[in-house]
């Protein structure tokens, strides 16, 4: 059979260009650049937390949708996860003090040059997951034993003196606990309980990319704004907060924060995000030093995106447009799963939250059946080359540096979120035929090994 001549990205984790909101960013810059006393703050430098409007805007959105009490102090507005990632590594870490960084693995693996930026290569320790989202009797055994062994060693000399308005933790976690990228797993309650206690234990600062928790919707059923508890689960940073001060936290930095973003929502280039956390957090996290040169990032945005949060428009964007179409794709592409995939022994999870009927994000977790030919490095290889077709090759979310604690030598992740509808399932269609095509012939292609990085792919969530 010919290789098609159109291709399909299920690698790319985009959002469709139907989903942006350009009509609504058109109307909110021509109101906040029609006014002078709103044009001004914008244009000039900003406060050190961000853009008030916008974080007094988010404290009242964020506090109804999580149901906790709104208070700006928490808020500190970003570049965006990725650019508050560093700023966070920046201000709350130091090589010489920070025993190691535990990834919870699969990950979403561009973050691992983010640690690695910030000094911490070589401590990155990939932490598994198992269904309810985190394994953590394996992460509280390997942090005792990091600890142990930290313990029989003179200590080093810090590499940064925090001051007054930051601490430095002894660890790092870094999850994305609702709807995971890669997974699409999403944490439970009472993982998220534990894993708090078990950062205030041992010194840790929980990371959590909460960039997907607006994109959840059921199983069956159209999604509607009065989501249900299990579409509502506490942040890690409001469990934290409602346990009150730890023992060895008397200044209240708290030991979790979540990293919120509007890429997903509004669309990345917006270049917009916030960290939520406690006050004192907060106020150090806005005195990186970077940040305080530039006088707040993403001011311009900043305001736009306030306008649109104060009037409605982007929270009724997400309820109508975004979440029915991610729904809708969804259920597209699993179908063809099931279809196609399933019957070659091919497994993938129905929900995001175990013992629930839910899913949400941008991506499905595929996994080949034992005695499947080749690993995944190499079927994203051949897709590419006879198929026309990019897919996402488990190895690819490992953690950087340690690589062997968990391997995804059998796994795929698709993207529903960037192609085309009718591209989704044609794309499922291709990987059926490759697949079939390798189990059926698997002298022909046993010879093939799979190189670093399929051809196509590219380095975008």
């Amino acid at each position: 059979m010919p290789r098609p001549e159109k291709p399909v990205n299920l690698m790319r984790g985009w959002p469709s260009p139907d989903v942006l909101p350009a009509s609504l960013l058109a109307a909110a810059c021509q109101r906040v650049l029609s006014d002078m006393a709103e044009y001004t703050p914008i244009l000039q430098y900003g406060a050190d937390p961000g853009y008030e409007p916008l974080r007094e805007g988010l404290a009242q959105w964020l506090g109804r949708h999580y149901r906790v009490q709104p208070d700006p102090r928490r808020l500190c507005i970003t570049g965006g996860a990725s650019q508050s990632l560093a700023c966070i590594l920046q201000s709350f870490t130091d090589p010489s003090y920070t025993r190691a960084v535990w990834v919870i693995a699969p990950c979403y693996y561009l973050a691992c040059g983010i640690f690695a930026d910030s000094g911490l290569n070589g401590k990155l320790r990939a932490s598994p997951e198992d269904d309810e989202g985190v394994d953590l009797e394996v992460l509280e055994r390997m942090m005792q034993q990091v600890d142990d062994e930290a313990g029989s060693r003179p200590a080093a000399q810090t590499l940064k003196e925090p001051g007054p308005h930051r601490k430095l933790y002894r660890h790092v976690i870094y999850t994305v606990p609702t709807c995971a990228n890669p997974s699409g797993k999403t944490m439970t309650l009472r993982r998220r309980e534990v894993l708090v206690k078990l950062a205030r234990k041992r010194d840790a600062l929980i990371v959590c990319d909460d960039v997907y928790d607006f994109l959840q919707w059921p199983l069956e059923g159209d999604p509607t704004p009065e989501r249900p508890p299990e579409l509502r689960l506490p942040r890690l940073c409001d469990i934290d907060l409602a346990m009150g001060p730890a023992a060895n936290d008397p200044q209240g930095f708290g030991h979790a924060v979540s990293n919120g973003s509007f890429s997903k929502i509004s669309g990345p280039g917006v270049r917009t995000g916030w960290v939520e956390a406690s006050p004192a957090f907060v106020t150090g996290l806005s005195k990186t030093a970077s940040t305080m040169s530039g006088g707040a990032p993403s001011q311009l945005c900043a305001g736009i995106l306030s306008d649109m949060v104060r009037t409605g428009e982007l929270e009724k964007h997400i309820e109508t447009r975004v979440r029915p179409s991610l729904q809708r794709r969804h259920r597209l592409m699993m179908d063809a799963i099931r279809e196609f995939l399933v019957p070659l022994g091919v497994q993938t999870r129905q929900s995001s939250l175990a013992g629930s009927q839910v899913y949400g994000g941008y991506f499905v977790w595929l996994t080949l059946p034992p005695g499947h030919p080749l690993p995944t490095t190499a079927v994203a290889e051949i897709a590419m080359d006879e198929e026309n077709l990019v897919i996402g090759y488990g190895n690819m979310f490992e953690v950087l540096g340690d690589e062997d604690s968990a391997r995804f030598d059998a796994d795929i992740r698709l993207c529903f979120a960037w192609e085309s509808e009718e591209s989704l399932v044609e794309g499922v269609q291709r990987l059926a035929r490759l697949l079939k095509r390798m189990r059926d012939n698997r002298e022909l292609y046993q010879p093939r090994v799979g190189g670093a990085q399929a051809p196509g792919v590219d380095t975008f969530k």
